[in-house]
């Protein structure tokens, strides 16, 4: 997709249009993203703004249509952009990503149109299994439209900075192959969050359970997410170790819970042991 980026960034008219077009044709929202994250890499916010608005029209026509994701994609992406470029530290770009998530899930960003209500009634008719559980519910005292609201909402708030987070490596390595080639393979195999950026995760979370905030609970795990794939990339990288293992892995991760479990767990002790440079400088 090298090519793609290169015709991008001949010129301003080049990007609106690119972008513009993918934010416009449904599930293309991503391309949009990544080629304003990329002008906004390489040029700034000033610079990019027109690119992010044309980005930006499409996909609030979209969230008009009921749709919210490409719009929360393009500001999230842009958003991380920003701080990459001015922080150059994709942990601090990773957090201030979930931070936004969190908010966009508290402000009921994600909700269907008419809220979660509709939903649940169709899924009620629709089978008299739910329909019992939801009643169980209900005598506990739960409130199952809530927790529906926050279900829908935690799932899509999570999905989209995903989505986001990949668009912004996309548009990193595009940044890498053209101007810095190589760059972008070191810069993430070094990604890693540090101790008081670890501790300042963990105490989202715990204000989130104490305030009654779970949706900083469900994205502040992410960033470590990222972190210990990067330290599996990492891994392999400085072993040189084949591909294969890479499609390996990411397809037990995809696939199975106690892998990202043991990626976290990674993750969480790599920010203290720093195994990339202990096997650096052993080997």
């Amino acid at each position: 997709m090298l090519p793609i980026a290169r015709w991008m960034m001949r010129g301003t008219p080049h990007a609106v249009g690119g972008a513009a077009v993918a934010s416009l044709i449904p599930w293309l929202f991503w391309l949009g993203a990544a080629i304003a994250a990329l002008v906004t890499l390489r040029r700034g916010l000033s610079a990019a703004l027109p690119v992010i608005i044309a980005a930006a029209l499409p996909a609030g026509w979209w969230w008009t249509q009921g749709d919210a994701i490409p719009l929360a994609s393009i500001l999230l992406v842009t958003l991380m952009a920003v701080v990459l470029r001015s922080r150059m530290r994709w942990s601090e770009a990773l957090i201030a990503g979930a931070l936004a998530g969190a908010a966009m899930i508290q402000l009921g960003v994600f909700l269907p149109p008419g809220g979660a209500g509709p939903m649940l009634e169709q899924l009620r008719q629709g089978s008299t299994e739910i329909d019992g559980m939801l009643r169980e519910l209900a005598a506990q005292g739960m409130d199952t439209e809530q927790l529906a609201a926050l279900l829908i909402s935690g799932v899509t708030g999570l999905i989209v900075l995903l989505a986001a987070v990949a668009c912004l490596a996309l548009a990193r390595g595009w940044q890498a192959g053209l101007y810095n080639p190589g760059g972008f393979r070191g810069e993430f195999h070094g990604l890693r969050l540090a101790p008081r950026e670890l501790a300042l995760l963990v105490a989202l979370g715990v204000v989130g359970m104490v305030l009654g905030i779970p949706a900083l609970g469900l994205l502040s795990w992410v960033p470590l997410l990222v972190s210990g794939i990067a330290l599996v990339h990492g891994f392999i990288g400085l072993k040189g170790m084949n591909g294969l293992w890479l499609v390996a892995f990411y397809v037990l991760l995809i696939t199975t819970w106690p892998m990202i479990l043991i990626v976290l767990l990674l993750a969480f002790i790599d920010s203290f042991a720093d195994f990339r440079a202990r096997l650096a400088r052993s080997d």
